[in-house]
């Protein structure tokens, strides 16, 4: 047996099937004219694209291995200059900022209140 919703009682009733399968008249909806094709457009090939599109622009890959490679004394993550020595100073005062931070917040967390 099947079961629909009434609306009217706010119950559940004996129903056929077709009425069980869809409730409150619905009926299923069939496409008239077949859906487009996803897949049905050509698409370039690897081959047909230039090899000098505007989107890749220059390879900055030989200059930057000629600047980390060469043997001037500086660590790797100096070897750019200001903004490298910029950022390096940065983090370490917030590192050291940070730990002194948490060693004090540790101190006053052990510390007992006064009452």
């Amino acid at each position: 047996m099947y079961y629909k919703f009434s609306g009217v009682t706010q119950r559940l009733v004996g129903a056929t099937a077709s009425a069980a399968y869809n409730p409150q008249g619905l009926k299923p909806i069939v496409p008239t004219e077949s859906p487009a094709l996803v897949f049905g457009t050509t698409s370039k090939l690897a081959s047909d694209i230039p090899a000098t599109d505007s989107f890749l622009g220059k390879n900055k890959v030989p200059d930057l291995q000629k600047l980390f490679q060469k043997a001037d004394g500086v660590p790797v993550h100096l070897k750019r200059g200001v903004p490298d020595k910029l950022l390096y100073r940065t983090t370490m005062a917030l590192t050291i900022g940070g730990t002194i931070y948490c060693l004090v917040a540790l101190y006053m967390a052990s510390q007992p209140r006064n009452q």
